[in-house]
């Protein structure tokens, strides 16, 4: 593509946070393959292997709902004035099935919203002070579930309609300053934990993590110069 050739021409830096996930590894490829610069912060060892070896790639141990540890990642994606940073990424999140509110007790229900909402607000936050002197894009992901509940994930659900909260708000504030704000909602990615945790799905009907790939590098990109404050829904087949 023409647009990717161009880009690949003006290095840009991406902060992909969960860029060792499930979804996170085919987001990371997908940058790398348009020529972008990829910080990749990064907690659990055994999860390395499943990113490939590459000069655009930067991986650095980094426990995200540490402040003083996001402030210092973003200080690495920000360290190259011949790639700066012009999009985040956020994937960091996760699903646990409680019960209906009565049976979750609030630690379980306030676990969810730290892991689901901290790393994206300190990931935000710590890059929007760089990204106010150049522009760029962020994308969080949310879940069809934050818009569409269902019954036993109080804390999952809330937490992830946080994040389309989150992203409205990011988006009305910094407008002015060139920073774009969007949502993706995905519906059931087809990963090899969600294979795992349930084998008797219809794993044809998930959306694949490079269809999702696609869609966030589109929002970062320069074609969606004209898009911000918008949650988009991205079903599969679901």
């Amino acid at each position: 593509m023409d647009s990717e050739r161009e880009q690949a021409d003006l290095t840009r830096t991406v902060l992909v946070t969960g860029g060792t996930g499930g979804l996170g590894t085919a987001v990371t490829a997908r940058f790398l393959h348009a020529g972008w610069r990829v910080v990749v912060p990064w907690i659990a060892p055994g999860e390395l292997p499943r990113l490939p070896r590459h000069a655009m790639l930067e991986l650095t141990e980094t426990d995200l709902f540490d402040d003083q540890a996001v402030a210092a990642c973003v200080k690495l994606a920000t360290s190259r004035e011949d790639a700066p940073l012009a999009a985040v990424v956020n994937l960091v999140g996760g699903f646990h099935k409680a019960g209906r509110v009565h049976e979750t007790s609030i630690d379980d229900f306030t676990a969810q919203l730290r892991l689901n909402l901290r790393p994206t607000y300190l990931a935000c936050h710590h890059s929007l002070p760089h990204m106010l002197k150049t522009g760029g894009s962020i994308v969080c992901v949310s879940s069809r579930a934050a818009l569409r509940p269902f019954s036993g994930a109080a804390g999952y659900i809330t937490a992830k309609a946080g994040v389309l909260a989150l992203v409205d708000t990011l988006a009305v504030e910094y407008k002015s300053e060139g920073i774009r704000v969007n949502a993706v909602l995905p519906s059931t990615i087809d990963t090899a934990v969600n294979r795992a945790s349930m084998p008797n799905a219809d794993f044809t009907r998930w959306v694949r993590p490079e269809k999702i790939a696609d869609v966030i590098h589109f929002l970062c990109s320069d074609e969606a110069s004209a898009i911000t404050g918008t949650h988009l829904d991205v079903p599969g087949r679901v």
